[in-house]
């Protein structure tokens, strides 16, 4: 251990020491954060309950008794965060930077506080172009508008939730902004016969394509106005191979929209989204893909419909520099896939009909401590998955959460 730190030194002071004399190098940023949490049911989440979705659905003992009606609580700090900010000299005519970020959640609940990779990339700035290569945040999380949670959720299920490896050229016009995408898979991935797994979009052999298109005004008084749609198209092969043995390519391809606003004055700050997806698994969203045809019950060759989504979402909250009040409210619908169901399904929530959130938050702020409380206050609607990939006969199962965040910023 104490090798590798000294390995470690060695080769990051000079760096250091390189960005005071020469303006390049590595700087590092980040928070150690601390997440106090109580649940009032057993809910649908991750790394211990930190990544919270919505609560599970009645689980009946033999006395009629819902099992998961059992309240929890935990004390976690894997969202605690390091990230190096990299400069360096120009190349080909542009400005050149990078960034490496991680934080200890962990790639599994088995391994979590393991140092898990968040973003790794390069970028290049020239006059009115960039392009940017490595893992960053997929397109459809608009980093210029997403929920300000104390929840490391962000919104999930109601926001599109992923980062990913990517190859993106965003070109500007003014206050407009255009970008096109080149996505694959690593840690949010698509699901499928064998399993949440990159391999299906690996297999498909073209990327997921993205493009968005943004519109972007600030002024000196401190106003902003955003707004902005953008387009993803996915194509996914499920199997190589049927159960029968033979060779297969069949493909489900899915084609996703968004639409968002964020206006923001001195006092105020406004942001709202809508998505209408398909196969949003992959997002951290309800959703996915189903068997809808038997093309040949011998060889067993299958064809794949999406289900589709409907999801909108709005964060509104106060600016003071002190003290931070704010409200985030979503919905998630389950649009089913309008074709008969008529073999397996990889969905996320095949049981649920509808999941919505209210959750007020405030902020306190203090050099570079903050302490933020939260309460979540979240409802799915459980029901039996009907042919087309709705559900019915929904019933409401709601789950209230107090969060306390402790946050010391580096």
């Amino acid at each position: 251990m104490r090798k590798h730190l000294l390995i470690a030194l060695v080769v990051l002071i000079p760096m250091v020491s390189f960005a005071q004399d020469k303006k390049f190098g590595i700087e590092f940023h980040g928070f150690v954060k601390n997440d106090i949490f109580w649940d009032s049911r057993q809910s649908v989440a991750v790394r211990e309950g930190h990544f919270y979705l919505y609560p599970k659905n009645e689980s009946l003992d033999i006395n009629g008794n819902d099992i998961n009606a059992t309240p929890s609580f935990n004390i976690l700090s894997i969202q605690t965060r390091l990230k190096g900010v990299i400069t360096g000299p120009d190349a080909f005519g542009a400005k050149t930077s990078a960034i490496i970020e991680g934080a200890f959640f962990g790639h599994t609940n088995a391994d979590i506080n393991g140092f898990r990779l968040r973003h790794a990339l390069v970028k290049l700035n020239w006059t009115n172009t960039e392009l940017l290569v490595g893992q960053y945040w997929h397109s459809m999380f608009i980093t210029e508008c997403f929920p300000g949670t104390v929840s490391f959720n962000t919104g999930a299920p109601f926001q599109p939730f992923t980062r990913n490896p990517q190859i993106r050229l965003t070109q500007k016009m003014g206050d407009l902004k255009i970008k096109i995408a080149a996505i694959s898979q690593r840690d949010f991935v698509s699901t499928g016969p064998d399993g949440a797994s990159s391999l299906y979009l690996r297999n498909s052999v073209l990327p997921e394509m993205n493009m968005t298109v943004q519109y972007n005004k600030k002024n000196t008084n401190g106003n902003e106005f955003l707004i902005g749609a953008g387009v993803d198209y996915k194509i996914l092969t499920p199997r190589l191979m049927t159960d029968s043995v033979y060779s297969t390519n069949e493909t489900v391809n899915s084609l996703s929209t968004m639409a968002f606003l964020k206006i923001k004055i001195p006092a105020l700050t406004i942001k709202m989204e809508g998505i209408y997806g398909q196969d949003m698994y992959n997002m951290t969203m309800i959703g996915g893909y189903a068997v809808t045809n038997i093309t040949d019950p011998l060889k067993n060759y299958l064809e794949y419909t999406p289900l589709s989504t409907l999801s909108f979402w709005t964060d509104i909250h106060t600016n003071g520099k002190k003290v931070q009040a704010g409200l985030f409210a979503g919905y998630s619908q389950n649009l089913g896939c309008g074709e008969d169901i008529v073999g397996d399904r990889y969905v996320r929530g095949s049981d649920i009909d509808y999941v919505y959130r209210i959750s007020p938050r405030i902020i306190f702020n203090s050099g570079k401590m903050r302490f933020a409380g939260e309460v979540e206050y979240t409802t799915a609607a459980y029901g039996a998955p009907d042919t087309d990939g709705t559900v019915i006969n929904s019933k409401e199962v709601s789950n209230l959460r107090f969060l306390i965040g402790v946050y010391y910023f580096f």
